[in-house]
């Protein structure tokens, strides 16, 4: 038998581990300075509600991605391609959740896409989301933590603006039937990935004349500040829908400081190709840097619920989603991985003093401190070799003679600085 990873996915050392970790940890910093708590879903869910329409849908190239599987009730299960509807299942069996209602998200999700470069088959996802309230203030709190995220990891990133609303309003101005908007929504979310002319292709296989597609896609041609293509795209589009998603996205920019407007842009072609948005959408991406695919994405969902309950109540939801295996693509590809190998602080190195360095690692471990110790009785020289190629900070050896002082020697690895001090005083210079 031939070792290997299935197709998609891959291992990740204790070096990358602990970048991954740190990411997870700054976004948690973020979600809960912002007020979003923590939820848990399975990732296993009924395959009908990825298909419903008020999922994925049918048509999306998201359920051409979805794992499916049977579970021995011969019901057709599917594993979780993103986190949105799996919290949308949860608010509408517990509907007593006093709103609106704040969550974050954090865990593994499955697509069986193509595959490259921060593009995997098991990736990790971070969600943000807000159920219960209709203003677009509660999208204004989701592009600010956006921004707030990537000043947190030191990115150099910005985040695309558009809505969906927008889109139908344009798609009303080409004179393309209302019942294809979904389809050619779809089509345009990929203008960025595959270029005009092949999106030309795929909306002339839908049936659309010349003409429509012509003028369809000449609104997105608007250029300059996000209020010149507003005031453009004023000039053109003249049906209700579409200047409810110009006035709402004027809103947004308007809760933004001029500081955050930098890192924001409206992009009239925004899509996202998931057929549950209903209003802003939102795309992060890095500014300089090899890795093309969004490190976060997001949008508006207000149907989703009300749909999947089938009930008149409004459940207005909008939301975000961090990917941790594309952010880590990114500061590997920019050299910021760090050089920790470990997570261990202290390494004790015992010269015929095994249990009395068990009893000091215990003490150092209560203390909150992350000590390790040799088990292999190696010499001095093999044990320093073994720190140093695993980059941890800082050695503690022990013996007869430090045990009579009652102190240990502490060697900082890094300046090959070494301190006689007592366990107490290594415990305080640590943390």
């Amino acid at each position: 038998m031939k070792l290997e990873n299935s197709k998609g996915t891959k291992d990740f050392p204790p070096e990358e581990k602990i970048v991954r970790n740190e990411v997870v940890n700054r976004l948690i910093t973020v979600f809960e300075k912002y007020g979003y708590s923590p939820l848990e879903t399975p990732i296993i869910e009924r395959y009908d509600l990825f298909s419903a329409k008020a999922g994925a849908g049918e048509e999306s190239d998201a359920m051409k991605e979805v794992f499916t599987l049977e579970d021995q009730g011969g019901r057709k299960l599917g594993l979780k391609f993103e986190q949105t509807l799996s919290f949308a299942r949860f608010i509408g069996m517990n509907p007593n959740i006093k709103m609106p209602f704040k969550r974050y998200e954090i865990g593994p999700v499955f697509r069986d896409g193509p595959i490259k470069l921060g593009r995997y088959r098991q990736f990790w996802q971070c969600d943000a989301d807000i159920v219960g309230c209709k203003g677009v203030i509660a999208d204004a709190d989701i592009i600010s933590l956006s921004l707030e995220v990537f000043k947190e990891l030191g990115l150099d990133a910005y985040i695309e603006v558009n809505n969906r609303k927008l889109l139908r309003g344009i798609i009303e101005f080409a004179g393309i039937k209302p019942e294809l908007a979904d389809s050619v929504i779809i089509s345009i979310d990929k203008l960025k990935k595959i270029g005009e002319s092949e999106v030309r292709k795929e909306l002339e296989q839908k049936k659309i004349s010349d003409d429509k597609i012509a003028k369809l896609l000449s609104a997105f041609n608007v250029s300059g500040s996000y209020k010149q293509k507003i005031e453009v795209l004023k000039g053109i589009i003249n049906n209700d829908v579409g200047k409810q998603g110009l006035e709402e996205i004027k809103e947004i920019f308007n809760y933004l400081s001029d500081e955050q407007k930098k890192n924001v842009v409206f992009n009239v072609s925004l899509a996202r190709g998931l057929g549950y948005y209903t209003g802003p959408v939102f795309e992060g991406f890095m500014r300089k840097s090899k890795v093309t695919s969004s490190i976060c994405g997001g949008g508006r969902y207000d149907n989703m619920i009300p749909m999947l309950l089938k009930t008149d109540k409004e459940y207005p939801c909008t939301g975000i989603s961090f990917g941790v295996d594309v952010i880590t693509d990114v500061f590997k590809e920019a050299k910021q991985l760090g050089d920790k190998k470990t997570v261990t602080q202290s390494f004790v190195i015992p010269i015929k003093t095994s249990k009395e360095c068990f009893s000091i690692c215990r003490e150092l471990r209560n203390a909150g401190i992350n000590a390790d110790m040799d088990l292999l009785n190696r010499g001095i020289s093999k044990n320093l070799a073994y720190a140093n190629s695993m980059n941890i900070p800082y050695v503690i050896i022990i013996g007869a003679k430090e045990l009579e002082q009652k102190k240990v020697n502490l060697r900082n690895m890094k300046t090959g600085k070494e301190e006689l001090l007592s366990v107490k005083e290594v415990i305080e210079k640590l943390k």
